[in-house]
């Protein structure tokens, strides 16, 4: 591939690119070296195959491509994710993240796989964190994090020392470029601007498309269990929460299921056969029968025209997202050492044990009862 071509790809279907003149520059001599990080909280669900995606582009780019696991970044997020789960929880991510890109045809060996706190821990980082600080205001460190850190009244220093480490991974991890979603551009901004101040060169900046929920008004979220769909569900729960998603006739913006068609199931078809991406609707033939569309402008424009019904969309959306859903969920449901880890990672909340009732306990609902003359026979 050209530099050019490799550009292309790189950037394609991404929502914004920051200083794309430094992927150009790079590209003249060499592939590019890029990362992207995930902070292990809650489960990871299908929104994460829009980066996932993306990897897979970037490595067909022949990028160098890091995964970080954040593990310490989960921490400081406002205690999403408790030090004594952490650990599990970055194994859990890494296991269902390899399993997820090598169903996808992803070469992981590849890959590089980076714990934060392998390296964020050492007294050379700890000594660019001061420096850092010593640059940054808390207002700077604050509107960094407004769209990433979990915003509560009383804000904790945690969330504002976050932002400060996300920007120096990047030298750590010796990377012309960081990939994120668009919802971390502040963090991008900042890490523009601040690293350059303690000695260290501005990177490129990449963000990919936040899938909107299965629920009107937000994106797909783990907090939110209706506006996801988790990698590990059952058919019969995709089946429910894809028939019960928002999609009105003929409305494209906010739509997750149209944003699932280009983000997933098009670039996934083009990974497989580039000469052909398609995706098709096994509609019943007493509703037109099936249809197949080559381009998701095509597949949009029906829709927004209304000659493609909610209906027959969440068809298409169903059928292919389980094509992709069932070798991840046979891989993973076979391994019982991963079960294990996931009750580690995602332990069961305690139950209340129910006390059986005391003698005293049924005197006083006995003399209650009485006062207020019924029955107690």
């Amino acid at each position: 591939m050209t530099p050019e071509e490799k550009l292309q790809l790189i950037t394609e279907n991404l929502q914004e690119v920051l200083n794309v003149q430094i992927i150009k520059d790079v590209l003249q001599e060499r592939d590019l070296k890029l990362y992207w990080g995930t902070a292990p909280t809650g489960k990871p669900h299908c929104g994460y195959l829009i980066p996932l995606i993306k990897l897979l582009q970037f490595l067909q780019a022949g990028c160098s491509v890091t995964v970080l696991m954040a593990d310490l970044h989960a921490f400081l997020d406002n205690m999403k994710a408790p030090l004594e789960l952490v650990e599990y929880r970055s194994e859990y991510y890494e296991r269902l993240i390899k399993t997820v890109l090598v169903s996808l045809g992803c070469p992981i060996d590849r890959l590089n796989f980076v714990k934060g706190s392998s390296y964020q821990t050492t007294s050379q980082y700890t000594m660019d964190i001061f420096k850092m600080c010593n640059v940054c205001t808390q207002n700077d460190a604050r509107r960094a994090g407004a769209d990433v850190v979990k915003q509560v009244e009383s804000p904790l220093v945690s969330g504002l020392i976050y932002p400060l480490m996300q920007a120096l991974d990047e030298h750590y991890l010796d990377v012309d470029a960081q990939f994120g979603g668009v919802d971390q551009r502040k963090i991008f901004v900042l890490a523009e601007e601040f690293l350059p101040k303690i000695g260290y060169k501005k990177r490129a900046h990449l963000m990919n498309f936040l899938a909107p929920g299965l629920t009107p008004g937000g994106k797909m979220s783990s907090s939110d269990a209706n506006s996801k769909i988790d990698f590990l569900d059952e058919p019969s729960a995709v089946k429910k929460k894809i028939n019960s998603a928002y999609c009105s006739p003929g409305e494209v913006e906010n739509n997750g299921l149209l944003a699932l068609c280009e983000y997933v199931f098009f670039p996934v078809s083009r990974l497989k056969d580039p000469s052909n991406p398609h995706f098709r609707i096994n509609r019943p033939d007493k509703w037109g029968g099936p249809i197949t569309y080559t381009s998701f402008e095509a597949l949009k424009d029906d829709f927004a025209q209304q000659k493609l019904s909610p209906q027959d969309l969440k068809l298409g959306v169903l059928e292919n997202l389980q094509t992709i859903l069932d070798p991840i969920r046979n891989a993973l449901q076979e391994d019982s050492s991963f079960a294990e880890l996931t009750n580690r990672a995602y332990p069961p909340p305690p139950t209340k044990e129910k006390k059986p009732a005391s003698t005293e306990d049924i005197a006083s609902v006995t003399d209650a009862m009485k006062t207020s003359n019924i029955s107690t026979e």
